[in-house]
């Protein structure tokens, strides 16, 4: 069958393409009719840029392009396996799958999600696995009520951990971003306090409001002076989690200083080191995380709509990329395709 995808043909470039996909959907797949696909802006402008340092891309000689992007989407079940039993035609779903900026996603039935609530849209569901990473790094701080959170960077993760920070119980929760907007719309969804990282005694305005330093931390920036900064508002025996990915780093952190003495834990929070079976306090499966958001969401607890700020068709993806290559710091906060019309 032909379906439309979105495909970074080169550095720097999106195309929206027509592909073929098998219709042949296999014992344990599913076939989804997309309705909404989200964009991941960090990890996809890593990838559209050719950023090497990303797992499973080799440096030489091209970066391994073309590339298929996009993990965080909805649509509609049209057809289904012979050993699919949770999910029939006609079921709304969000898809996690690598390459779901496309009309139409064959995919393994395990990594499509009913969506259980009818209050929740297609709209709102193809952004929960971008939240579901906020809400592995905001579970691995194993916050407990009352305790300070620190959330630095406050793009679409940064935003949703600060409200998965105050759904459990963070106080105060405190956000750090360079820009104003973005800190306006962190004590909108939550925060108590937004800070400019950049102003100085940033570190001890942290302090003093935390007697000392923040109980634990969600490190979203991804860039070592965020994480630099973060060792210096937390606590002793604090913990961070590394929710941005850190791709590029270096010596800047003293070690003994600022982690071994001061028992400051720093955890790793990539959505990958998470357990695939059996969920355990602190450490989630996917699948629990998901239905955990959308009882959220469903209980007016969680927002998603607040941060969609651009509605885009997909056949305007080379427009919307070009915009993320060259401009990140003009890209909206949250950027969805819709697919309805698209076959």
């Amino acid at each position: 069958m032909k379906a439309k995808q979105i495909i970074f043909t080169k550095p720097n470039v999106a195309e929206y393409l027509e592909v073929e996909l098998s219709d042949t959907v296999g014992a344990d797949e599913v076939l989804v009719k997309t309705e909404f696909s989200a964009i991941s802006a960090g990890t996809e402008r890593a990838n559209l840029i050719g950023d090497p340092f990303i797992a499973g891309v080799k440096k030489e000689p091209d970066y391994n392009f073309p590339r298929t992007l996009g993990y965080s989407s909805s649509g509609v079940v049209t057809k289904v396996g012979k050993n699919v039993t949770h999910l029939v035609p006609g079921d709304k779903v969000i898809v996690h799958f690598g390459g779901c900026h496309r009309s139409y996603n064959l995919v393994k039935a395990s990594t499509a999600y009913k969506i259980e609530f009818d209050s929740i849209s297609t709209m709102e569901a193809a952004f929960l696995p971008i939240a579901g990473f906020s809400m592995e790094g905001v579970r691995k701080t194993r916050l407990e009520i009352g305790e300070s959170v620190l959330v630095a960077g406050l793009g679409l993760l940064g935003l949703f951990a600060v409200q998965f920070a105050k759904a459990a119980g963070g106080a105060p929760v405190i956000a750090a971003d360079l820009n104003p907007e973005r800190r306006k719309l962190a004590l909108e969804l939550g925060a108590d306090y937004a800070f400019d990282p950049s102003e100085e005694g940033y570190s001890e305005t942290v302090k003093n409001l935390t007697k000392g330093g923040v109980s634990c931390a969600v490190e979203v920036t991804g860039v070592m002076k965020g994480l630099y900064q973060t060792l210096e508002c937390i606590a002793p025996l604090g913990r961070i989690t590394l929710l941005g990915c850190t791709r590029h780093s270096n010596d800047s952190i003293l070690f003994y200083q600022q982690i071994h003495a001061p028992g400051v834990s720093i955890i790793g929070a990539h959505t990958n080191a998470r357990p695939k079976v059996e969920s355990r306090p602190g450490n989630w499966t996917i699948a629990d995380d998901f239905y955990a958001m959308q009882k959220l969401l469903a209980s007016g607890r969680m927002n998603v709509t607040t941060m969609i700020h651009q509605i885009s068709s997909p056949r305007d993806a080379e427009k919307v990329f070009d915009v993320l290559a060259h401009h990140p710091e003009k890209f909206p906060i949250g950027v969805v395709f819709d697919w309805r019309n698209e076959e």
